[in-house]
Protein backbone atom coordinates (compact mmCIF):
# COMPACT_ATOMS: atom_id res chain seq x y z
CA UNK A 1 0.00 0.00 0.00
CA UNK A 2 3.10 2.31 0.73
CA UNK A 3 4.33 1.36 -2.43
CA UNK A 4 1.64 2.26 -4.58
CA UNK A 5 1.55 6.35 -2.44
CA UNK A 6 4.92 6.77 -3.47
CA UNK A 7 4.44 5.92 -7.08
CA UNK A 8 1.49 7.96 -7.02
CA UNK A 9 3.26 10.63 -5.51
CA UNK A 10 5.86 10.32 -8.09
CA UNK A 11 3.70 10.56 -11.19
CA UNK A 12 1.78 13.44 -9.90
CA UNK A 13 2.48 16.46 -12.66
CA UNK A 14 4.96 19.66 -12.21
CA UNK A 15 3.54 22.73 -10.93
CA UNK A 16 3.89 25.30 -13.75
CA UNK A 17 6.18 28.26 -13.50
CA UNK A 18 4.87 31.89 -13.46
CA UNK A 19 5.51 32.91 -16.89
CA UNK A 20 7.98 36.45 -16.81
CA UNK A 21 6.72 39.30 -17.90
CA UNK A 22 7.17 40.25 -21.44
CA UNK A 23 9.56 43.06 -22.00
CA UNK A 24 7.01 46.37 -23.47
CA UNK A 25 9.75 47.03 -25.88
CA UNK A 26 13.23 46.04 -27.44
CA UNK A 27 15.75 48.61 -25.86
CA UNK A 28 17.81 50.38 -28.68
CA UNK A 29 20.98 49.72 -26.82
CA UNK A 30 19.78 45.79 -27.82
CA UNK A 31 21.19 46.21 -31.40
CA UNK A 32 24.28 47.48 -32.02
CA UNK A 33 25.08 50.69 -33.96
CA UNK A 34 25.91 50.01 -37.32
CA UNK A 35 29.54 51.81 -38.14
CA UNK A 36 28.94 52.22 -41.91
CA UNK A 37 31.93 50.84 -43.21
CA UNK A 38 32.24 48.30 -45.54
CA UNK A 39 34.63 45.36 -46.03
CA UNK A 40 35.34 43.39 -49.39
CA UNK A 41 35.94 39.74 -49.17
CA UNK A 42 37.49 37.68 -51.05
CA UNK A 43 37.55 34.10 -51.50
CA UNK A 44 41.22 32.57 -52.13
CA UNK A 45 40.84 28.99 -51.04
CA UNK A 46 38.77 26.15 -52.08
CA UNK A 47 36.06 24.93 -49.69
CA UNK A 48 36.77 21.23 -50.59
CA UNK A 49 38.29 18.94 -48.04
CA UNK A 50 37.18 21.80 -45.31
CA UNK A 51 34.99 21.05 -42.20
CA UNK A 52 31.42 21.79 -42.50
CA UNK A 53 31.89 24.65 -40.47
CA UNK A 54 33.93 26.49 -43.13
CA UNK A 55 31.94 25.64 -46.10
CA UNK A 56 28.78 26.76 -43.93
CA UNK A 57 31.13 29.82 -42.77
CA UNK A 58 31.72 30.50 -47.08
CA UNK A 59 28.10 30.29 -48.08
CA UNK A 60 27.05 32.36 -44.94
CA UNK A 61 29.29 35.13 -46.43
CA UNK A 62 27.89 34.83 -49.62
CA UNK A 63 30.86 33.02 -51.32
CA UNK A 64 31.24 29.61 -52.73
CA UNK A 65 33.72 29.68 -55.84
CA UNK A 66 36.94 30.87 -55.88
CA UNK A 67 37.73 34.82 -56.41
CA UNK A 68 34.84 35.94 -55.75
CA UNK A 69 33.97 38.58 -53.87
CA UNK A 70 31.33 40.77 -51.53
CA UNK A 71 31.32 43.83 -50.28
CA UNK A 72 29.56 43.60 -46.15
CA UNK A 73 29.37 45.79 -43.65
CA UNK A 74 31.57 45.76 -41.02
CA UNK A 75 30.10 44.08 -37.98
CA UNK A 76 30.68 42.09 -35.01
CA UNK A 77 28.83 38.99 -36.64
CA UNK A 78 30.67 39.21 -40.29
CA UNK A 79 34.48 39.88 -37.92
CA UNK A 80 33.71 36.71 -36.48
CA UNK A 81 32.75 34.78 -39.88
CA UNK A 82 35.83 36.13 -41.54
CA UNK A 83 38.09 34.71 -38.46
CA UNK A 84 36.60 31.24 -38.74
CA UNK A 85 38.05 31.24 -42.37
CA UNK A 86 40.89 33.98 -42.51
CA UNK A 87 43.05 31.28 -44.53
CA UNK A 88 40.49 31.25 -47.28
CA UNK A 89 40.09 34.83 -47.32
CA UNK A 90 41.35 38.02 -47.90
CA UNK A 91 39.56 40.95 -46.46
CA UNK A 92 40.12 44.83 -47.49
CA UNK A 93 38.26 48.18 -46.90
CA UNK A 94 35.59 48.89 -49.39
CA UNK A 95 35.47 52.15 -50.90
Amino acid sequence: MAEEKKKAAAKKPAAKKAAAPKAEKKEAAAKPAKSGKKLKITQIGSKIGRVKKQEATLIGLGLNKRHRSRVLEDTPEVRGMIEVVRHLVTVEEAA
